[in-house]
């Protein structure tokens, strides 16, 4: 029988962890032959991920430039990848969430009539503009998939709400705990001896990430206005920040948040430090979408600075707790879980919503079994609340 060749393709680095599994879990299948393509949208971030869990690009658009626009991107990839696509032939292209590289990878592969899958389909905040220009890109994606594969129920309803037909859609459950559960480590020691030096156990710590696009200007500004007060009220909590390297985000944290005592300004961390680090929190506050997925797993209280989220099984769960971008929000949402231990316990429950580290298999036995080269349809992944 010939072999299913499957291409992915992705870019930044929240895409990297959450793709590199599911390339490790399509090496293992001899039905399949493996094609990795990087965009390099991100470039070092990307780069920290691909060398952690080992994979070996086929191809490398190293389109990273600083200072480019969406449009730059766009281009770029399209134009790109129309040579490899036109090279390999790939019987299917996998993309992944909702970044440019996403939404253009898929237009790609439509454009020469070479099938799409969706990895972590189905995510919808409701507004095309937050998260922006992700919000869009994951709509427009998957208008253009022949399969998605949603992480939850959530997920799957949405899609069929969009008009997407329900035995083009298999619920997997997300790869991003497949990666978690492969690099967390309770005797973890940090390359940082900051991070090390650290008392975890006798001091609260805050991690805390910040960079995405429509938080720019005045609400990351409110945003670190209220940690750096939230600290001045909170002598015993410590903050470990690991800045953006985009330059307008790192001279705002440094101007508002560089003089304080207990706020750690660090360069970003690769994803198994990082990780680790979340491991060893007693709060994070975020505007990640991924860290919403992440740290649920590890039973951690997240405060999401934004307005909505595409993510609301953990908010359901009780894990996630949505508070906006004013200072005020943060403030009183910080100073709560910090100084109330039955609201903290209420959020500490580890749940565990986004998956059981066996979603890269399910995906790729949906792959098969779409293909026709396995005859039962893989089980869909149910929410577990632990």
């Amino acid at each position: 029988m010939k072999k299913l060749k499957v291409m992915t393709i992705f870019g930044t680095r929240p895409e990297a962890i959450k793709m590199c599994p599911l390339v490790k879990k399509l090496e293992e299948y001899k039905e399949i032959e493996s094609k990795v393509c990087l965009t390099a949208q991100h470039r070092e971030m990307l780069d920290m991920v691909v060398k952690l869990f080992d994979v070996k690009p086929d191809y490398d658009l190293n389109v990273m430039q600083h200072g480019q626009t969406i449009t730059d991107i766009t281009v770029k990839v399209l134009k790109g990848l129309e040579e490899v696509l036109n090279k390999e032939k790939p019987d299917i292209v996998l993309v992944h969430g909702d970044t440019s590289t996403t939404f253009v990878g898929a237009l790609a592969a439509f454009y020469q009539k070479i099938k799409v899958g969706h990895v972590e389909a189905g995510l919808r905040s409701g507004n095309i503009y937050s998260p922006y220009p992700e919000e869009m890109n994951r709509k427009l994606t998957s208008n253009l998939a022949n399969i998605n594969f949603a992480p939850t129920e959530g997920n799957y309803n949405n899609l069929i709400k969009a008009g997407v037909d329900k035995k083009d859609i298999f619920i997997t459950g997300n790869t991003v705990i497949d990666a978690l559960l492969s690099v967390v480590k309770e005797d973890y020691v940090f390359e940082n001896d900051l991070l090390n030096n650290i008392d975890y156990k006798n001091k609260k710590v805050v991690v805390m990430t910040c960079h995405r696009r429509e938080n720019w200007g005045k609400p990351m500004e409110d945003i670190f206005t209220g940690v750096k007060e939230l600290c001045e009220e909170n002598k015993e909590i410590e903050v470990v920040f690991p800045v953006h390297l985009n330059p307008k985000i790192k001279e705002l944290a440094n101007n508002i948040l560089g003089d304080k005592d207990n706020i750690h300004l660090i360069e970003p961390l690769d994803y198994e430090p990082f990780v680790n680090l979340l491991n060893k929190a007693y709060l994070i506050l975020t505007d990640s979408g991924g860290i919403q997925e992440e740290a649920p797993s590890l039973g951690k209280p997240i405060l999401v600075m934004r307005t909505e989220t595409e993510r609301p099984e953990a908010e359901q769960a009780g894990t996630v707790k949505v508070i906006g971008v004013t200072k005020e929000n943060i403030k009183a949402e910080a100073n709560l879980l910090l100084n109330n231990d039955n609201e903290y316990k209420k959020m500490e429950n580890a749940v565990n919503p986004y998956g059981d580290g066996t979603a890269a298999q399910r995906t790729v036995e949906a792959l098969l079994y779409y293909f026709g080269q396995k005859n039962e349809r893989p089980q869909d992944y149910k929410i577990h609340l632990l």
